[in-house]
């Protein structure tokens, strides 16, 4: 079969599902209530982050020019994994371009052929592709939030290590893991747990310093921390925290960061001001999390941990359907729809924004009405 008869074959099958996507450009000043993003705490456009990302423009230019060990580490990445680590109370951290490369390299980086991987079914698509870069020794994906399924994959494991991975607030279903109960539960099997918190930092925990450190289980060696700074933090990147040998580890190992040009001067600066801006403001992710809770109520979902939360949908055009009438009444959602959804279920997927103001709330709460679940 030839390329192109091969393509057309795969675009039918799409359009057949339903599952087809195209790409949206955005308008720079558009009127719509903004829903879709994950800019959580409306960080991408405040004005203290706009004015570090052009003064780092300025001195330090458009780009990195180099990857981290040649050139490219500049003292803008050494102040923000400073930070980052002090905020949230992490021995050491190191940056990353993306949270996609954050989560490549800490998994496979802390994994070889004598390593088990545990899964939750609900993990996000890089922690997915993190394992087949890892290549373990093997691999069990347990049911989501199944604490007791992680114990028994741990105890009847053949081989010496294992590595668990979560999510501290997962990116659909806005549910919380169970951090505590996963935490001993490695201890007692001497495994390392991986956290993804980008969906919780600047929004969950005491004035949105993560889970992880609600949880009380930073600075343990066998905790190990990947977050994204493009979410809450409105800027781009990502990193890995731990322990300093966690991070030296990385810095000598970790393909996706050796062999990659470093973050842009200006996000970093961004996601710096980002921090320096929550600091200041504990009330920003409070505002986010109880507008999350608002919404969840009239969608007639499960409240959720951080500002993120989805509601079920029967089927990709009826997901497809309700996003196109919100937004004719002017308000941005997110359309998720097989296979990038985990459970398999289309969802109208609904970011809550500090940003949106009180009439804009309740603007959003009457027009989301119409798809709640009828109780």
């Amino acid at each position: 079969m030839t390329l192109d008869a091969w393509l057309k074959r795969q675009h039918e099958q799409r359009e057949a599902a339903g599952s087809s996507r195209r790409l949206h450009p955005r308008e720079a000043n558009s009127t719509l209530i903004d829903l879709a993003s994950n800019d959580y705490l409306g960080l991408c456009r405040d004005d203290r982050v706009i004015a570090a990302a052009v003064e780092a423009l300025q001195v330090w230019g458009a780009g990195a020019g180099a990857s981290r060990l040649v050139t490219g580490t500049l003292a803008v990445h050494r102040q923000l994994e400073g930070t980052l680590a002090m905020w949230t109370d992490n021995e050491a951290a190191l940056v990353f371009s993306t949270g996609y490369h954050a989560n490549l390299s800490a998994v496979a980086s802390l994994t070889d052929a004598h390593t088990l991987i545990v899964s939750d079914a609900h993990i996000h698509a890089s922690l997915i592709d993190a394992c087949r870069l890892a290549r373990p020794g093997a691999l069990v994906v347990v049911p989501h939030n199944d604490a007791d399924a992680v114990a028994a994959a741990l105890r009847d494991r053949t081989l010496p290590r294992a590595l668990v991975l979560a999510e501290s607030v997962y990116s659909v279903l806005g549910d919380a893991a169970p951090l505590a109960e996963l935490a001993a539960t490695c201890e007692e099997y001497g495994a390392v747990l991986v956290v993804d918190e980008a969906h919780a930092i600047g929004v969950a925990g005491d004035s949105g310093r993560g889970l992880v450190r609600a949880a009380g289980l930073t600075r343990r060696s066998a905790v190990v921390t990947t977050l994204s700074l493009s979410k809450a933090l409105g800027s781009q990147g990502g990193a890995v925290l731990g322990s300093r040998a966690v991070i030296d580890h990385l810095v000598n190992t970790a393909r996706p960061f050796i062999f990659d040009t470093a973050l842009a001067p200006a996000a970093a600066a961004a996601a710096l001001a980002a921090i320096h801006v929550v600091q200041q403001n504990p009330g920003l992710p409070a505002r986010a999390l109880a507008m999350a809770a608002r919404f969840s109520a009239v969608l007639g979902v499960e409240k959720p941990a951080g500002a993120v939360l989805s509601a079920p949908m029967p089927g990709p055009r009826e997901a497809l359907s309700a996003q196109a009438a919100l937004a004719d009444d002017g308000i941005r959602v997110g359309c998720f729809r097989p296979p990038s959804v985990p459970d398999g279920v289309s969802r109208l997927r609904v970011a809550s924004h500090a940003a949106v103001t009180d009439a804009q709330v309740q603007t959003v709460v009457d027009r989301l009405a119409r798809f709640g679940v009828r109780r």
